[in-house]
């Protein structure tokens, strides 16, 4: 993640040619494409057959995905366990909410943003203690909900375990590490550090057309065969490393790298690597493309917010857990460090976001629908909100001042 641009009639053009917009706006896997989706496809005879042959869920499962809201979508998925270990219980230090936030141009009541951005989740942690939490009906803290966009981040702790294991280096290439993919052409050449931060220039783009939601990232989220979609797809549309340009792909790739290098899938990595040492109380769900296949690296761990929170609290205390380093720390340090080049007018580093309007030491793992673990090291905080909006009830940069706003009360208490 997940995990965009207006739905504008037919928009084909690529990404990199659209004006700077907030991440969201790019990255949107819409209910009504799927709705839609799911009547073109009932429209071809023998529907569940033409299902298989393009490879996407059978009818039924689209209608589900139409009806369910998008934080609940893992259900409809097959998936693997990323199993707990030892849980390292959450102290509490309660402290209280602001009466009011910033949003847009006013101040408006705390609760009021929660109900307006369709938080279902909302949880604060101040110095590493557990300060803060709200939950909508029917969700509480055992209820996992779809990370969308911010599994990327999670990938990108994965690969800096595997750099610092020497499996893997940020200046492999596609063809050195996936040799089955090469291509012969400047794909091949597509660097680690590349797709890290999103410079690679894969053709797949996040602009979808709604009247055929089949393709680009829309079909990736859905394909019951990833790897497949990867090699339908393995051109470049410019030069990588030249320009940032926010492509779900890469991540995807990413994902095929460490599966490769470490021959172990992304559960297994995810459990052994973070959700074991961070100290998680729920398992958690990673969505696959089929049964026994391929988990959607971009996209779908399905998890508690406490348990993102534990995620964030972790990169806030420089990859360490207790005495333990989880995480190295030359890689909490590159994430940290934003990217040479901005993606889509914000600054990102290594499949982690740098939100505009603070003091330049923020971080965050941001997902579509409203996910958002994010990371204040100046106060202390890390905050997780999980929502399940739409676009006219968001807009990602005001949710971050509120965010930093909350972070900056619960501090001074």
């Amino acid at each position: 993640m997940s995990e965009q641009t207006p739905e504008q009639q037919g928009a084909q053009e690529p990404a990199a040619e659209q004006q700077a917009a907030p991440p969201r706006k790019r990255h949107r896997l819409r209910t009504t494409l799927i709705v839609i989706g799911t009547v073109l496809v009932l429209l071809v005879g023998g529907s569940y057959v033409a299902a298989a042959v393009m490879h996407v869920p059978a009818p039924h499962t689209l209608a589900q995905l139409e009806v369910a809201p998008p934080s609940m979508w893992g259900k409809y998925f097959p998936y693997r366990t990323v199993e707990t270990g030892t849980t390292i219980e959450l102290e509490s230090a309660p402290a209280t909410m602001p009466e009011t936030v910033p949003w847009q141009g006013e101040q408006i009541p705390f609760d009021e943003f929660l109900s307006t951005t369709s938080t279902n989740s909302f949880v604060v942690l101040q110095d590493g203690k557990l300060a803060y939490e709200w939950y909508g009906d029917g969700y509480d803290d055992t209820t996992r909900q779809s990370s969308f966009s911010m599994a990327k981040s999670l990938v990108s702790l994965l690969v800096g375990q595997a750099i610092a294991r020497g499996e893997l280096s940020e200046d492999d290439t596609i063809a050195e590490v996936l040799p089955d993919y090469a291509t012969g052409t400047a794909y091949d050449d597509v660097t680690v550090r590349e797709l890290l931060d999103m410079t690679a220039g894969v053709d797949v783009s996040e602009v979808y057309n709604q009247y055929w939601p089949f393709t680009g990232t829309s079909l990736m989220y859905l394909t019951t065969d990833l790897p497949g979609f990867v090699k339908d797809h393995r051109t470049v549309d410019y030069e990588p490393g030249t320009k940032g340009v926010y492509r779900s792909v890469d991540t995807e790739i990413l994902g095929l790298m460490l599966a490769q290098v470490t021959g172990k899938n992304l559960t297994e990595l995810l459990t052994e690597g973070v959700w074991q040492p961070v100290g998680a109380e729920e398992t958690a769900r990673w969505n696959l493309d089929t049964d026994g296949g391929v988990e959607k690296a971009f996209a779908a761990v399905n998890a508690t917010a406490r348990d993102f929170a534990r995620v964030g609290q972790m990169v806030l205390d420089d990859g360490k857990v207790g005495d333990q380093q989880v995480v190295p720390t030359e890689w909490i340090t590159r994430i940290k460090t934003p990217a040479p080049l901005p993606v889509d007018g914000w600054q990102y580093s290594a499949q982690w976001w740098h939100p505009p309007g603070g003091d330049g030491k923020e971080l965050s793992m941001l997902g579509v629908y409203g996910q958002y673990t994010y990371v204040n090291p100046t106060t202390g905080t890390v905050i997780v909100k999980l929502s399940d909006t739409t676009e006219a009830d968001e807009d990602e940069e005001d949710v971050y001042g509120v965010l930093r706003a909350v972070a900056a009360d619960v501090s001074a208490q």
